[in-house]
Order: C-alpha cells, then sequence, then structure tokens
C-alpha cells in the first residue's frame, strides 16, 4: 500500500510525536546520554512553546510506561481536580446549566508541571535545568509558529480584543494574529525564576522537589490565586471570576496508578482508569475481537464490514462512558469482564443503531437528563474552549501526543494537553494561561462525572501501551478529544487484524462517529453520523449509508494525528502522521 513516509527502524532510540521540534528535542536528548524519560520530558516542555493552541504548561499529562528493569506497566495521572470552590451550588447561583468551555470558571489545577518533575525525577536521569533548557530557549528566541496558531487566534481575534486583552498582547502582536518566529519571554522568565528555586538545594531529586513546590506553593500558585480573581468573559457570553486558589494548587500533587487492562488475543492493551475514557478502547477491542474472522483489509484499505462493526462497537463503548465512568468508583470489573462482553456484542446488528444504549453493569444505566435537548447544538460565537474535530473532520487543533522508546527498554506513551492559549485569559507575569478541562463535568447530581470540589473531571486524554505474549512492545497515541479511543480503535484494528505496520497504520483510511455526546462544551452528539476518509472508497461509503449511518465525506486525508513506537525482537520502530503536515519520527 502506499505510506506517506516509511515505517522508522534501528536499534538506538526513537521519539514519535505530533510536532518534529518535540521528535527532535527528544531525539537530542537521547543522543546525549538521556533515556526515554528524559526525552520525553525535555519533548513535552517543548510542546508548550511550539503548539501552544494545544496544550501549555498549565495543561495536564496523562501517560503509560515500562521501564528497561521492570516491565510491570504503570500510569502517570497528572490531572489535577476541580477547585474547593467549585460546587454544584456555586454554578447554579450564575445561572449556568453547563461549564462554560472558556474563561476561568472551568479551570482545574495545572497538573503538567508537577507529573513531568516527578516523572523525571522518578525515572529520568538528567537534571531539570537540561530539559528544560530546549523549551526556554524556544520561548526565549522564538519558536516557528505552524500556521494553525494563527488560524486559532484568528478565530478568537475578537475575544481577545475585546475581553481578553493580556490575551491580545501576547498573541497579537501589533493587532494580528502572531506568526513566524514568536517570543513569550514572560514564560522563559517564570521557568528561569523556578530553576533559581529548584537550584537553590543540592541534589538532582531535592531540586526537582524544590522545583515543584515553588510552583504549587510558590510564586506561581500566588499569581494564579491572584490572576483568579477577575472577572473574563466565556463562552457562556458574560464575564465570570475564577474559583482555583493558591490552596488548590498547594494540596494537590500528580501520583502514579495501575492502568486498566484488557487481555485481547496474544496482546495485552492498557489505557488510563475509568476516570478517563481509556477503557472505551478496551471494550471496542473486546466487542471487535468476536468478530475477528469478519475484520479484513486489502491494501491498507478496511472493508464496509470492518467500518459498521468498529462504529457500532464505539456506540455501545462510548454509550457506557457515560453512563459509568468517571472519577468515582468504576465497574471496570463488569464492563471488560467476558460476559458482559458477549451481552453487549449480541446488540450489534447489520444496521446503524440510532441511539445510547448503556450497559446494566451495576444497577440500572443513567444517562444525564439533558442529553437530548444536545442533539446538534452548535456553538454561539465566544470562546471556543477545546476546539475539537468539527461535524465535517475539520479540527481547530485540540491536544499533543508523544511517544518514545530506547535501546535499554523504557517505553513511554504521553498525552499532554490543556491550557490552550484560546481557552483561558493569558497571566501576564507567567506567560501561560489556565486550563479548561472542568468543562467536562456534568452540572446534573448523581452521575459519575458530575461536579464535586477536588474531583478530577472524565478526560478525554488517553495515550495506549501494549504488551504481547507479555512482553512490552508498542506505545502509541492521537490527540482528538472525544475521537481520540475511535482514531485509535482505527490504528489497532489495522495493526493487529489487518497485519499493517506502524505506518501502514497511521496512513490508512481513519473514521469516527459523533454519535454520543462530546466532553467539550456545548456538548453537542449526532445520532448515526459517521465521519469517514473519503479513502474508504465511494462504494463502501455508499454501503454504510444503506446501513443507515449518516456518511460524512471528510476527504481524503482529515481524521487522526496519531503516533507510535514499538519494540520488538531488538528493532526499534516508529511512525507518525502526516495529516496536518507536521508529526514527525525521528530515530536511528
Amino acid at each position: 500500500m502506499f505510506t506517506t513516509r516509511p515505517e522508522l527502524a534501528g536499534t538506538f532510540g526513537m521519539v514519535a510525536s505530533t510536532h518534529w521540534l518535540a521528535s527532535a528535542t527528544g531525539m537530542a536528548v537521547l543522543e546525549d546520554g538521556g533515556n526515554a524519560f528524559d526525552a520525553a520530558v525535555a519533548a513535552g516542555f517543548v510542546l508548550q512553546v511550539a503548539e501552544p493552541h494545544l496544550c501549555g504548561p498549565a495543561g495536564q499529562v496523562p501517560g503509560l510506561f515500562v521501564t528497561a528493569d521492570d516491565p510491570t506497566p504503570r500510569a502517570l495521572a497528572s490531572q489535577g481536580p476541580s477547585p474547593a470552590g467549585a460546587t454544584p451550588g456555586h454554578f447554579a447561583s450564575l445561572g449556568l446549566a453547563m461549564i462554560p468551555g472558556s474563561g476561568l470558571l472551568p479551570a482545574t489545577v495545572p497538573g503538567a508541571w508537577d507529573g513531568w518533575l516527578m516523572l523525571l525525577r522518578d525515572y529520568g536521569t538528567k537534571p531539570l535545568r537540561e530539559v528544560l533548557s530546549y523549551a526556554i530557549g524556544y520561548a526565549r528566541n522564538g519558536v516557528p509558529l505552524v500556521s494553525r496558531v494563527g488560524d486559532t487566534i484568528s478565530a478568537v481575534s475578537r475575544l481577545f480584543t475585546e475581553h481578553w486583552p493580556t490575551s491580545a498582547a501576547l498573541w497579537m502582536p501589533d493587532g494580528k494574529p502572531a506568526s513566524g518566529l514568536h517570543r513569550n519571554p514572560a514564560l522563559a522568565d517564570t521557568w528561569e525564576r523556578l530553576l533559581r528555586e529548584a537550584e537553590s538545594v543540592s541534589g538532582r531529586e531535592a531540586q526537582i522537589d524544590a522545583g515543584r513546590r515553588a510552583w504549587s506553593q510558590g510564586f506561581v500558585a500566588e499569581a494564579i490565586d491572584e490572576f483568579s480573581r477577575q472577572a473574563f468573559r466565556d463562552d457562556s457570553g458574560r464575564d465570570h471570576a475564577g474559583l482555583l486558589t493558591g490552596d488548590d494548587l498547594a494540596s494537590w500533587s500528580a501520583s502514579y496508578e495501575d492502568p486498566a487492562f484488557a487481555d485481547v488475543g496474544d496482546w495485552r492493551l492498557l489505557k488510563m482508569g475509568g476516570w478517563t475514557q481509556g477503557p472505551a478502547l478496551l471494550q471496542q477491542a473486546l466487542l471487535l475481537h468476536g468478530f475477528r474472522d469478519e475484520l479484513s483489509y486489502v491494501d491498507g484499505v478496511p472493508s464496509e464490514r470492518t467500518v459498521h462493526l468498529a462504529v457500532e462497537a464505539a456506540k455501545l463503548a462510548f454509550a457506557d462512558r457515560e453512563a459509568w465512568y468517571g472519577d468515582t468508583d468504576v465497574p471496570l470489573d463488569v464492563l471488560l469482564s467476558a460476559s458482559y462482553t458477549d451481552e453487549r456484542r449480541a446488540l450489534i446488528t447489520d444496521t446503524a443503531s440510532p441511539g445510547l444504549r448503556p450497559g446494566d453493569a451495576r444497577g440500572p444505566a443513567r444517562l444525564p437528563a439533558i442529553l437530548d435537548s444536545l442533539q446538534g447544538v452548535q456553538v454561539e460565537g465566544g470562546a471556543t474552549g477545546e476546539p475539537t474535530v468539527g461535524p465535517q473532520g475539520q479540527t481547530r487543533g485540540d491536544t499533543v501526543h508523544l511517544d518514545v522508546v530506547d535501546a535499554a527498554g523504557n517505553l513511554v506513551s504521553l498525552t499532554p494537553s490543556g491550557g490552550w492559549l484560546q481557552s483561558s485569559p493569558t497571566i501576564p507575569s507567567l506567560g501561560f494561561c489556565l486550563d479548561s478541562r472542568g468543562q467536562m463535568f456534568w452540572l446534573e447530581q448523581g452521575l459519575p462525572n458530575s461536579l464535586a470540589p477536588r474531583k478530577r473531571p472524565r478526560i478525554t486524554l488517553s495515550p495506549s501501551l501494549a504488551l504481547r505474549d507479555g512482553v512490552p512492545t508498542l506505545a502509541f497515541g492521537t490527540p482528538g478529544g472525544d475521537q481520540q479511543d475511535q482514531w485509535q480503535l482505527c490504528f489497532w484494528l489495522a495493526h493487529v487484524y489487518g497485519g499493517l505496520n506502524l505506518q501502514e497504520s497511521i496512513d490508512s483510511p481513519a473514521w469516527h462517529t459523533n454519535a454520543f455526546p462530546s466532553s467539550f462544551y456545548p456538548r453537542s452528539w449526532a445520532p448515526r453520523e459517521l465521519v469517514a476518509e473519503s479513502r474508504l472508497g465511494s462504494s463502501t461509503l455508499d454501503a454504510l449509508r444503506a446501513r443507515g449511518h449518516v456518511v460524512v465525506d471528510a476527504g481524503d486525508w482529515a481524521l487522526g494525528r496519531l503516533s507510535a513506537v514499538s519494540r520488538s525482537s531488538g528493532m526499534l520502530r516508529a511512525a507518525a502522521n502526516a495529516r496536518g503536515m507536521q508529526g514527525y519520527a525521528a530515530g536511528r
């Protein structure tokens, strides 16, 4: 089959990410004697400068990894919780039925800094200054902005000029969207000050911990606390002050968790836990393994039957996401069990299902009462929150992803996000803005993902790791909001059942359904809607329409932003997405 680029192969190290500067940075760290964790942290900070419309310093970074010394997979949980003041009563007093997708109200505790530093402390080898120097250099001296940054700024330029003047000052110099070589000296100053405070103590690990405290208990927390007292316009159409305080930052730190997993043939697929949407990929993989004899690819293109079965499995898994997932006691033991999977698989027929059908995993399933009113709802101006995939498959940005493997056997998959330049007004003294991840909560109470103080939202961020015959083998992931675990399913089916290599699996035509509510304001959804790349073929698209799918042709190369690395029989491999023309893999 045709591929946009070769699958890379080597023995030294591989980095794959959504931006060439991050991949090059990761390789530079590996060449300088760092391991996969050093490389990932350095690349992650560069992504905050190179793709500021997709991730930022005040965002979050979930990850999955294994080390060369221990093949036991671990999860990095660095999504901060809601503020202590984020009560349903507060939002009710403001007359809001949903949490806005932008501004200060949806901010959660920034988690990225603490998560990156904890990962570096525990599994890396380099001093903090060395891994952070690449990002500081780009912030201080300038980073070449991709055109999509300017497009994003243009989309919210009126908001910036009329309501968010600090953002306009940073991202609209001379009144025009930033382009070319862009500098953020305030961010460089923030990082340099954090380094100075970290280096006031001796020892690598002690310095990293001092840097963590300087953020959560020092000048960064103080600046966030002060700025959050001000009121700014959000996409409710009104001005609101924030809820985040210094106490919220000081009371939280990143942690490690056991991943969720499912055994699928000779693979063990691993995801973040049920407080994320990650297990939805596990449910889809289990459902479709029962149809494995019907899944087929010809010259890298899936059959119409393969796409139909995948879409119907996605509807079932994401209906369960709505009913059961959240930062609570999620019944994954039931949702991932063979008996439950068999019951759910029996619901898949030859025609497109019309609605959400969660299963009764632990008593009767319950969905948010507001869902029916959200079908087909469109954003009415204002800020864009997380600019996820549009109904025609266009992306206005969303998230980033990176995967790293080294010769020793360290393997890591990370999906940083949040703190997008368009999500919240810039804090001028820090050079970055807060995140808006709190929009993912429901204000209706009694649901797994209902808002509560100091609770994590059910995030869409969803890195993946896989073991084959018990051996850590594969790391992959993609940006894409709710589509992440559908586009990863496209990759999984192509690689595992289609026999395609990493690059072929990424380049294979992709699809997703919008037949469940978005995790992002205004939470719209479209039953039966199937967005697909036209490379599936007109006959396949027509056959899917005949089954009852409302097919939207997204164009030839529109869906998915995947990257992947693997390690098998002493060979390291990597691949990255060519759609959007900025994702690259590097290695030797």
